[in-house]
């Protein structure tokens, strides 16, 4: 099974993604994982990546497409994969569908996760981490028991660049003008699902995989 997971940023792309590719036995591919992998070995796709991310932009599609192409490869993805985060934009889909093709092969389906732009505002501006032992806090559905302090280690949490408020603006306005065509793309395809991300987590679950029975 061949799926490519749309939505928004704070949709739940990533948490949706893994719990779909464990159902399907598929790997689970991230777009925004792979960055940070390069982000974090230092290499110089890392920097260029970290140039566009800070600011809520995308990163050019030549550096995103080889990327996932070469990690679509891996032995892993044989049996399928869930892509969460790639394509962003109709380029970059015509690109994924040509080199498939190729191998004889197509995306079978392309579930939407819709969220609305003020809810995915409150989750993305809430997310705040420990700078220290990097666990995840959030403002309204997972904070801490002192404001700004680790639980864990009582450390200070922080809140990354691509979370704060005038950067989440930017990242939202970026999906809309760049990748929100793409629901055109495939639906014309037809192999688009519409979600609705705001119901719990586990609706969405259920959701999501009904679609793919």
């Amino acid at each position: 099974m061949r799926v490519i997971l749309l939505g928004p940023p704070g949709a739940g792309k990533g948490t949706q993604a893994g719990l779909l590719a464990g159902s399907v036995s598929a790997a689970h591919v991230a777009s925004g994982d792979l960055f940070r992998k390069h982000l974090g070995e230092g290499t110089e796709l890392g920097k260029l990546a970290k140039q566009y991310m800070d600011h809520g932009e995308l990163v050019p599609d030549d550096v995103t497409i080889k990327m996932v192409l070469e990690r679509i490869g891996a032995p892993d993805a044989a049996e399928g994969y869930v892509l969460d985060g790639f394509p962003r934009t109709i380029e970059q889909a015509k690109a994924l569908d040509a080199a498939l093709a190729g191998q004889a092969q197509e995306i079978d389906l392309t579930p939407l996760i819709e969220v609305e732009t003020e809810e995915l505002v409150r989750r993305l501006t809430g997310r705040w981490i420990c700078r220290a032992c990097q666990t995840p806090y959030h403002e309204f559905s997972a904070p801490p028991a002192t404001p700004g302090v680790c639980d864990a280690c009582d450390r200070e949490l922080y809140q990354r660049d691509d979370d704060k408020p005038e950067v989440v603006r930017a990242r939202l306005e970026t999906y809309e003008r760049q990748t929100a065509p793409l629901v055109a793309y495939y639906e014309r395809q037809g192999k688009l699902v519409r979600v609705d991300g705001e119901q719990a987590i586990e609706r969405v679950t259920a959701d999501l995989r009904a679609a793919l029975r």
